[in-house]
């Protein structure tokens, strides 16, 4: 969970790239991202003006809708990674013209905030009812699940700055529910802060880190580990995927002590600040 602090233009590639023309938003500051044609265009190239689709188009495209097109380019992203995202696979998943996503979204960092968006509204927010340590508890669990549903997207979401008006909101609502308990401004922010680097580590780690991380040119044998670092031999077996709920959960159980631990040095211990289940 990253905050929204700064503004202006973001250092993000946001060209398209199209099978014979490449669609480029040229950034100026204070203004939108204008639009800009390199390359060929004329009705052999994009099959406009002779009735006939543009190649690589799979059929009709009547009622593309902005949902539409983020809900292909999720499935896109989830099959052939965020490197694969182009309009050109988007057109062909969609039945349309890649340049028809264009008028849905002006740079591909606008459809890219839109997945970020669809996957940070997607959360599943506890009951409201409930006290607010165990509505924290559960948010973190939730967070979890919600990297998982979308691991290919996760890295970005994990460094976006959400700066957008869903993910402003998704701020707040988190920030609210610590400073439920920790009425300190300060505290409450340290301890958002604080949950948010367990959450992003944890979830980085679990859907594009470990041994689905980089590797070494030359990675070391078993043998090595086994003469050179016995702790990490001993510990191998818990570092493996079906360990990580139960690490997830000690996690959590950290980070919901320290919360405790200040609302009650701050308030005194009441129904608010009650321990949460473990789960």
């Amino acid at each position: 969970m990253r905050h929204s602090s700064q503004h202006g233009i973001d250092p993000y590639a946001v060209s398209w790239s199209l099978d014979d023309e490449t669609l480029q938003c040229k950034a100026m500051p204070g203004k939108t991202p204008v639009p800009t044609r390199r390359g060929p265009r004329n009705a052999a190239t994009t099959g406009r003006g002779n009735g006939r689709r543009a190649a690589g188009a799979t059929g009709p495209s009547p009622g593309l809708t902005r949902e539409g097109i983020v809900q292909a380019a999720l499935a896109l992203v989830a099959a052939d990674g965020l490197a694969g995202l182009s309009t050109r696979k988007l057109g062909q998943r969609l039945g349309c013209e890649a340049m028809s996503i264009y008028h849905h979204f002006p740079s591909k960092q606008h459809l890219l905030d839109a997945m970020v968006d669809a996957s940070v509204g997607a959360l599943e927010w506890p009951d409201a009812a409930l006290p607010a340590a165990e509505q924290l508890r559960q948010t973190m669990h939730a967070y979890r699940r919600m990297a998982h549903r979308q691991p290919a997207l996760f890295p970005l979401l994990a460094l976006h700055r959400l700066n957008t008006p869903t993910g402003v909101r998704f701020i707040e609502r988190i920030l609210g529910l610590v400073r439920k308990l920790v009425p300190d401004a300060e505290k409450a922010a340290r301890h958002f802060r604080t949950i948010g680097y367990f959450l992003v580590g944890a979830a980085l780690d679990e859907t594009a880190g470990y041994a689905k991380g980089p590797s070494a040119a030359e990675p070391v044998s078993n043998d090595f580990i086994a003469r050179e670092c016995p702790h990490l031999m001993a510990s191998a077996r818990w570092f493996q995927s079906s360990e990580w709920d139960a690490t997830f959960e000690l996690g959590v159980q950290a980070m919901m002590a320290a919360v405790l631990r200040d609302a009650a040095a701050i308030s005194g211990p009441g129904p608010d600040s009650a321990r949460p289940r473990s789960r």
